[in-house]
């Protein structure tokens, strides 16, 4: 599958837990037949959304193999399988591979971070050994680096990198991705905040933590877009703007699962050190869902 001309809403989808906090995959299930009826058009798994930096590699291998064999080449499935150890990151990444992964997301090396040629060569030695594409993912927030714009052109050449997940909310940096962007390196937006603004310079579409809740809708926002109804996508981005801002109010998942079990979707079991939603914020949540009209 091809992941070069892959549009639309990604979802960045959770991982649903049992009270036990093991993986529910009778839970994960319904949440992917509910975004394949939606039209939700790619699915993101084990990415930040969801917490695989708390699950075992057994979990994550799981979680992979059940959502490929659910989704069964309906959509494209990608595996987050980035890692600050180089060679972890390709261990995950040739698994994931072999499960049936259609693509990769990659996250830059945290904490220990990298100089230049260290972050090139630390993509590389992916992008060098898989058969599958790889989706770049510049998170500085959580990372405490960001993927410098030379280090981006040089990966945008290599043909197994096919984009990049830009969440720095930065509009300048997003910019100076947007012109290194072709048909073979494309951009989506890893802020829903900002998704119509991102689709306005070039990119393709989102990889989504609102399409959590709202599947149908996120999709629709960025079709209105790329079909050319520019004015309604950026109504529909304003819109749920009080609801985006919500659901990172705190630490994400901890909003999406909460208003995902308020739906009734899913429960909202985290793991350590994530824990439940404030009181407070948990009733502003319910008050901007109601507004959607989800609860």
């Amino acid at each position: 599958m091809n992941l070069n001309h892959l549009r639309g809403s990604l979802v960045a989808l959770v991982t649903p837990f049992d009270q036990e906090g093991n993986p529910d995959f009778e839970r994960l299930g319904y949440l992917i037949d509910w975004h394949l009826a939606a039209g939700t058009d790619g699915i993101v798994i084990l990415g930040t959304t969801g917490e695989s930096s708390t699950m075992t590699q057994e979990e994550d291998d799981a979680v992979c193999k059940f959502t490929v064999e659910r989704v069964s080449g309906r959509i494209p499935v990608i595996a987050g399988s980035g890692s600050n150890c180089t060679q972890s990151m390709l261990e995950r990444s040739l698994k994931f591979q072999a499960l049936g992964a259609n693509g990769l997301l990659l996250i830059a090396p945290y904490y220990n971070k990298a100089n230049e040629e260290g972050m090139v060569r630390h993509f590389l030695a992916i992008a060098d050994q898989v058969e599958i594409p790889c989706i770049l993912y510049n998170v500085p927030g959580r990372t405490g680096c960001s993927i410098p714009v030379s280090v981006v052109k040089r990966l945008a050449a290599h043909p197994r990198i096919a984009g990049i997940k830009e969440a720095s909310g930065d509009m300048g940096y997003a910019m100076e991705i947007a012109a290194l962007l072709s048909e073979d390196f494309v951009m989506y937006s890893g802020n829903d905040d900002i998704t119509v603004p991102l689709l306005s310079i070039g990119a393709t579409g989102v990889i989504s933590v609102l399409a959590n809740i709202l599947p149908a809708e996120t999709h629709r926002m960025v079709w209105d877009y790329l079909n050319g109804d520019t004015q309604g996508a950026a109504e529909m981005q304003l819109r749920y703007l009080e609801l985006i801002h919500c659901l990172f109010s705190e630490v994400n998942p901890i909003p999406v699962k909460t208003a995902l079990a308020l739906m009734g979707k899913c429960e909202s079991h985290m793991r350590l050190p994530l824990y439940d939603m404030s009181e407070s914020a948990r009733k502003t949540l319910a008050i901007s869902m109601r507004k959607a009209q989800l609860l």
